[in-house]
């Protein structure tokens, strides 16, 4: 019988025999053999007596006695869930506020990758051997044009496993003209859908103070910062950010502070926009050799599947 059910006895006649209708977790109750025995002999009684009542054959009226709900709830977890439960809802599964209550599609990714192969940021002190897979894809196993052409399709094939039927457009190490084209687009093709942008800033300096992330110019002789608040400006909203970069947490900060995200005040479109960071303030990227340059991405993307 289901925890919480009540316990139903039926019996011929008008007798009436009351059977024990207690529920205990096992960490609650110390001395399980004396219950269990008891238990049992008060359901062999109750059996032989139900059954000697039906052979009699006697077309009596059958009562039934309910019994009053006892349960006992010790554990930690159960503390929890009933604090949380609203009255009158404790048969009804309880949905965790942090789940979207009407899912939303996502219409366009736009998939941005500054890596700048065989070219080492400023800011960057590599160890060595030092991880360099980047969508499972060793970029020095080919020419750099090509790997970068290869990276960006493999990604590309990583997110389609989860969003098959949205519009992808990728930027392999773009100025900001062509980011802005790249979002200006993808935003027009949504309309009111969500758009993912994914940014990959291996090849380029960390974020600044300000929330900037770089990208390059025409001739690749120059990192150009690019304002988070550009970037909003292009994307709006509903939008979900992935900043694949050491220090993403700079860009979570300046937009947080750009829509004053903690006042009372604060547009309430913001939450349709979900922002996703790879490393905190002072964190950079791992660089263990045992795992791929772009961890984050691949644990978005290719989680490990339990077979």
């Amino acid at each position: 019988m289901a925890l919480g059910d009540l316990m139903v006895s039926r019996f011929s006649q008008s007798s009436v025999s009351l059977v024990s209708n207690h529920r205990y977790d096992e960490d609650c109750v110390s001395s399980h053999d004396d219950g269990d025995s008891r238990r049992k002999d008060s359901e062999a009684k109750s059996s032989s007596s139900y059954g000697n009542a039906s052979t009699e054959g006697a077309a009596t009226a059958t009562s039934m006695a309910y019994l009053p709900q006892t349960i006992v709830l010790c554990e930690l977890r159960h503390d929890a869930s009933e604090a949380s439960a609203p009255l009158g809802t404790s048969e009804i599964a309880l949905v965790p506020k942090w789940r979207l209550k009407e899912r939303m599609k996502t219409g366009c990714v736009a998939l941005v990758l500054c890596l700048n192969i065989t070219v080492d940021p400023p800011d960057v002190i590599k160890i060595s051997p030092c991880a360099r897979i980047e969508a499972w894809i060793d970029p020095f196993s080919m020419a750099p044009p090509k790997a970068l052409e290869t990276i960006g399709k493999n990604l590309s094939t990583q997110y389609e496993r989860w969003q098959p039927r949205a519009r992808y457009k990728v930027q392999l190490d773009p100025t900001v003209d062509e980011v802005r084209k790249l979002c200006l687009t993808c935003r027009k093709y949504a309309k009111t859908e969500r758009v993912l942008f994914h940014y990959n800033g291996h090849g380029v300096p960390k974020p600044t103070a300000n929330g900037e992330i770089w990208v390059f110019n025409k001739s690749y002789t120059q990192y150009i910062p690019l304002p988070i608040s550009e970037l909003d400006s292009w994307l709006k909203t509903p939008s979900i950010y992935v900043f694949d970069c050491s220090a993403a947490r700079m860009i979570l900060n300046a937009f947080a502070e750009l829509h004053d995200w903690g006042s009372s005040g604060s547009s309430g479109s913001l939450r349709d926009c979900i922002l996703l960071a790879a490393c905190d303030v002072h964190e950079t990227l791992p660089q263990s050799v045992e795992f791929p340059a772009d961890v984050f991405t691949s644990c978005l993307t290719t989680p490990i599947k339990w077979r």
